[in-house]
């Protein structure tokens, strides 16, 4: 008879797999840099954030942003007076999704004319519902996947990079650890990030060369320009159970101000699960919706 020694408890799914190396390999990394880090250095180390972990994920408290503290500046874009949400969870009446205030002096010319032109397409009828990046299966860009709902996402953090991971079709943006952006960078979903972490334990990161295409910084479709810059500061509740980032955006070309905006996390039990967007994804009711990206050819 043979005896089969297991360990019932080794990960089984990719994801769970990844995550437990990830959680292996920042243990290591941090022991290494402690070990290689002088001692009037290594104050600053150990006030490194707690971020990742395979027992915890953050998730979002809405799908909207929260205004920035009294005085810092200008807040986010808001729903338009004209036309109030009402939701599917607002009693009855007409469900009116988010339409943008393209009358908000912040917008340049051109930003207020497209965000009206999908206010339009809505509100007339010709879509049953605006585009939304996460229920499309598209990356959100920065700082729009910040809004992304339902589903939390994930930190793995080591001394070279710091990945932060969507359960959600498993979207995956990284954040490098240095001081300095690369040069002729190419636009791309989530542009290049860089960061730090600052002394009081608050992780900065910024973001420059983020594509235009399909990507917005609401849910109220306010567009960006490719001279867009995002600067991110995440910071830890003292207990350690909430986590908030505030966000500012620079794009002189769309925008007359910079615009700061806040989104705020709680700390959840999750394992990391295989959710894949494109399934059953479609337009059963004939709504017009907006498609989910399809490749012209087979990957193999």
């Amino acid at each position: 008879m043979v005896k089969c020694v297991c360990n019932h408890n080794f990960p089984r799914s990719r994801s769970e797999r990844l995550l437990r190396a990830a959680e292996l390999a920042l243990g290591l990394g941090f022991a290494g840099l402690m070990m290689a880090t002088p001692a009037a250095a290594q104050e600053a180390a150990v006030r490194i954030p707690v971020l990742a972990s395979t027992d915890f994920a953050w998730q979002a408290y809405g799908v909207h942003w929260f205004d920035p503290p009294p005085g810092l500046g200008r807040g986010p874009i808001r729903q338009d007076p004209a036309h109030p949400f009402h939701g599917n969870l607002d009693g009855p009446g007409q469900v009116l999704p988010d339409i943008g205030n393209t009358k908000d002096p912040v917008l340049k010319p051109w930003a207020a004319k497209q965000m009206q032109e999908s206010n339009d397409e809505v509100l007339s009828g010709k879509r049953g519902l605006p585009f939304v990046a996460q229920s499309t299966c598209h990356p959100g860009g920065v700082p729009g996947q910040l809004l992304t709902p339902a589903e939390p996402f994930y930190f793995i953090q080591t001394p070279q990079e710091v990945w932060m991971i969507w359960q959600r079709d498993h979207m995956v943006r990284r954040i490098y650890m240095t001081d300095r952006h690369s040069e002729n960078l190419k636009p791309s979903w989530f542009g290049e990030s860089i960061g730090r972490y600052e002394p009081d334990g608050t992780f900065v990161i910024d973001t420059i060369a983020l594509s235009t295409r399909n990507s917005y910084l609401d849910w109220y479709r306010t567009p960006h320009g490719e001279k867009e810059r995002v600067i991110e500061r995440f910071k830890s509740s003292a207990d350690g159970r909430t986590l908030e980032a505030l966000v500012m955006v620079e794009d002189p070309d769309t925008f007359n101000a910079p615009l700061y905006m806040v989104q705020r996390w709680r700390k959840v039990k999750n394992p990391l699960l295989e959710t894949a967007c494109a399934e059953n994804n479609g337009d059963p009711f004939g709504k017009n919706l907006f498609p989910i990206p399809q490749a012209d050819t087979p990957d193999f």
